[in-house]
């Protein structure tokens, strides 16, 4: 029998599922991560800040493409936050002892709620009673057949968002655990790119999906 490790004392100490731990985890690491980039900014950029602020223009540049603009600044920090912690949250597979909280359905799903009633807010907001034209079809005749459709399909992207990133992780989660179990010495080998790629892909598929839901209902409606 395994002693109990640190992580072990903290969830039992707690009375917290696991999960959430490890969710708080991540959370601190961003953070401090943060902190340390931000103490270390100068005015002129050099090295890993170089690196830093070329991927985050890429990036922003990306979202203003889809976007535009004026819509860019005003949802960038929610798209790259939830992006930024997706990756932190996946990569956690790597260390021992460690489930990544978004290999739990109860992670994906609230961040997917957030991304839901985030984005229906914002096209009430500037459409008012007219964004239901989004949910209407591109002509009047075709209302009583695209407005369930269109309803559902806004209402399945909650699952999409949310299942999709669960799976995937999880899958991976428990494939390196197996193959840990089995072959430990072939982990650190070609599984561990593995599984940055997956980390990485999964959190660029998030972070997209969220901006063209977030476009998608601040565009004008076609008809």
């Amino acid at each position: 029998m395994e002693a109990p490790t640190f992580l072990d004392f903290i969830i039992h100490a707690t009375g917290l599922p696991a999960y959430l731990v490890f969710t708080w985890f991540v959370m601190l690491v961003i953070l401090l991560l943060a902190l340390i980039v931000r103490s270390s900014l100068k005015l002129v950029p050099e090295g890993i800040q170089n690196v830093a602020e070329s991927v985050v223009y890429g990036v922003y540049s990306f979202v203003e493409d889809i976007l535009g603009k004026e819509e860019t600044p005003k949802h960038f920090p929610l798209i790259a936050t939830l992006a930024i912690f997706i990756f932190f949250a996946n990569i956690t597979e790597l260390i021992p002892y460690f489930a990544p909280p978004t290999s739990n359905l109860n992670t994906t799903l609230s961040m997917a709620l957030i991304v839901f009633v985030y984005y229906q807010f914002l096209g009430i907001k500037k459409h008012g009673f007219k964004y239901i034209k989004h949910f209407m079809g591109p002509v009047w005749w075709l209302v009583p057949l695209m407005l369930p459709i269109e309803i559902i399909g806004h209402f399945a992207r909650i699952i999409s968002l949310s299942v999709r990133l669960f799976g995937n992780i999880f899958g991976d989660d428990l494939l390196l655990a197996i193959i840990f179990f089995l072959a430990p010495w072939l982990v650190p080998l070609p599984i561990m790119g593995l599984v940055l790629f997956a980390a990485s892909l999964q959190a660029f598929i998030f972070f997209l999906l969220t901006t063209l839901y977030i476009a998608d209902a601040v565009s004008e409606p076609e008809h």
